[in-house]
């Protein structure tokens, strides 16, 4: 295993995303300046988020062409510096386009990383991706609570502190990542491969049995977006408006940058789980009895404080994050031959569908009140877990540990 490299791909994923989780609390911050409703919230982190991850499959052709080389670092820098202009916006309009061109440095180190990390990792590929993740996640906890506590104490210009402090990880990566990745067995995508599939195309048009088995595929792809659809519907809507419900509740910067830390760290713990249990119970049960256990959490955590909302909070996003790395591993079965194009695309329908609703729901909240909608997204999680019935196996029977 390549530690200096693994050890280099993987800060750079957590500082990237301490950036990236700080956006909500930019956005919350700057409501009263540019008297921003929950719906602007909302839409400025759907941007944001369309941005670092729709853009993710045109740097991925480019990290396969560099293979690796200085994509990730150089995203790092060009994430940092476009974030350290945030505070000297002068229009909500300015700070978006700002925010916006920074989040293509996202989206570089991702697609970059999801190269070098299993490369770094020689004969535990798998672990060494894990890690890269885990790190990413771990930023994207630490980042509000960060972001918070540097607003609370300078104003926007705390924003400066964190940004800064992704400059040594920046050279670290420089150093570290100077080669390219040496995968004998690692071929980018090109024209004769383009061919093998235009090939494979034309046997499915002459038989009709291969046909009708690629429609089925698709039809079962289009019930598993759907369950994506609804389930991020609250996990990121709350991601993006619970820094302005508890500002209107009375929490300081500081206060409401660590409830959404501790919201958030319920993530990797529940990604984990549903891993392991993905593997030995029926995905489609584990998706649904999380996706119900979910509930009851969510709504106690709104009107909870103290431990009661530490325990709420890290259950409410660990029982709503377990089913995402089941719902990759099932995409991608549905399409064995094409598993990087499904895990590419589940991964930024993710984020992407889950901004589009968090804007809705901001739009609902700017009518209704943010209280009620915050609230009335408690119980979307029960058109998700109906929705599961939908889903078709994705692997065979095998006693009790069906999918």
């Amino acid at each position: 295993m390549k530690t200096g490299r693994l050890l280099s791909i993987s800060l750079g994923h957590m500082f990237s995303d301490i950036l990236s989780s700080s956006v909500a609390m930019i956005l919350t911050m700057m409501s009263g300046q540019f008297e921003l409703e929950p719906s602007g919230i909302a839409f400025g982190a759907l941007l944001y988020t369309i941005c670092s991850s729709l853009t993710q499959p045109f740097f991925g052709l480019w990290a396969d062409k560099l293979r690796g080389r200085w994509l990730a670092p150089a995203g790092l820098l060009w994430t940092m510096l476009f974030f350290l202009t945030i505070p000297f916006a002068p229009s909500y309009f300015v700070m978006i386009t700002l925010l916006c061109i920074g989040a293509l440095g996202s989206a570089a180190i991702h697609t970059a990383g999801m190269l070098i990390a299993p490369d770094a990792g020689g004969r535990y590929s798998t672990t060494a991706t894990s890690i890269f993740f885990v790190l990413g996640q771990l930023g994207l906890a630490v980042g509000p609570f960060f972001a918070g506590t540097m607003f609370e104490r300078f104003g926007m210009m705390g924003l400066l502190i964190p940004a800064l402090t992704a400059l040594p990880i920046v050279v670290l990566m420089f150093i570290a990542l100077r080669d390219p990745i040496d995968d004998p067995n690692y071929e980018p995508l090109n024209e004769e491969r383009i061919d093998e599939n235009l090939e494979e195309r034309e046997t499915n048009r002459v038989n009709p049995k291969a046909a009708a088995s690629t429609q089925v595929a698709w039809g079962a792809l289009g019930a598993l977006l759907l369950l994506i659809l609804l389930r991020s519907t609250t996990l990121h809507s709350y991601t993006v408006l619970l820094p302005g419900y508890f500002q209107a509740l009375g929490d300081s910067p500081a206060e409401y940058g660590y409830k959404l830390m501790i919201f958030m760290l319920g993530f990797a713990a529940g990604t984990f789980a549903g891993g392991l249990l993905g593997d030995i119970f029926s995905r489609r049960v584990v998706i649904f009895v999380s996706t119900i256990a979910s509930i009851p959490f969510c709504y106690l955590m709104l009107g909870s404080d103290g431990w009661l909302f530490i325990v709420s909070a890290l259950m409410a996003a660990f029982f709503l994050n377990m089913a995402h790395s089941i719902l990759i591993i099932m995409a991608q079965a549905l399409l064995p031959k094409n598993k990087g194009m499904m895990g590419g695309v589940v991964l930024g329908f993710m984020f992407a569908s889950g901004a589009v609703m968090a804007w809705i729901a901001g739009l609902a909240a700017d009518v209704w009140g943010l209280t009620e909608v915050m609230y009335a997204l408690a119980f979307v999680p029960i058109l998700a877990a109906l929705s599961v019935f939908l889903l078709p196996r994705t692997r065979k029977p095998a006693g009790l540990s069906t999918a």
